[in-house]
């Protein structure tokens, strides 16, 4: 998206979108094939990984926003995240991308449990590992984007939800996302109220409050499955 206003000027909802969409894919494709290389990769290689792509990309960021001012000045707004001025139209604009990957996600649902078990017990089961896989990357990816071309990186919504939710319903991925559904959106519009009124007349970005709603949160949850560990 960077790159995008660069090149063409401040952008659009649906312009973002189509350019947020093949730039995500790319990141998370490239993080994911860093993170298997020379075998599957586990959770601590693939979250390495990730590290790795981003620390590149925020220096590719900085680099073009700070030589171009006018990058800069829609970036530092857009970087922080806020519902202020996304009317219905962004919805709809992003609705049929998030349908299609929230059904892909729930359908992946099942493959995720048995891969949860190992490699090996999963294909003993009968699930495409593979398949399974390309499925949850790219509907996590396209729903990431989506959200992220619409608001803007409001990351702590992310880290926080899979955690709360694991710590609510269990490790069964089939009651983990549906319930995600309902508490990601009530994490954010909880924060974005606590914004628009805490300091009053100014207003906090969304994306500033989550982190000081959903930390405590967080680590009471992380806490509590300590316990019962």
């Amino acid at each position: 998206m960077v790159t995008a206003t660069a090149l063409f000027g401040s952008l659009s909802t649906s312009e973002a979108l189509w350019w947020a969409l093949p730039g995500a894919l790319l990141a998370g494709l490239t993080a994911h094939a860093v993170g298997s290389r020379g075998g599957d990769g586990g959770m601590a290689r693939l979250v390495l990984a990730g590290a790795v792509v981003s620390a590149v990309l925020n220096a590719y960021v900085q680099a073009v926003s700070l030589s171009m001012p006018e990058v800069f000045d829609t970036y530092r707004y857009w970087v922080v995240g806020s519902l202020a001025g996304r009317d219905l139209d962004v919805a709809v604009t992003v609705l049929p991308v998030v349908a299609a990957a929230t059904v892909a996600a729930l359908l992946a649902t099942g493959g995720l449990n048995a891969l949860a078990l190992g490699e090996e017990a999963a294909v003993s089961t009968g699930a495409n590992t593979v398949l399974v896989r390309a499925c949850a990357l790219v509907a996590a990816t396209v729903l990431a984007a989506a959200a992220t071309a619409a608001v803007g990186p409001i990351a702590f919504v992310g880290l926080a939800v899979p955690h709360i939710v694991r710590g609510l319903v269990g490790v069964d991925f089939r009651l983990q996302a549906p319930f995600a559904l309902l508490v990601g959106p009530t994490l954010l519009l909880l924060s974005d109220v606590v914004g628009r009124t805490i300091a009053r007349p100014i207003e906090l970005m969304v994306g500033v409050v989550t982190a000081f709603v959903g930390a405590p949160v967080l680590l009471y949850v992380v806490r509590r499955m300590r316990g019962t560990a």
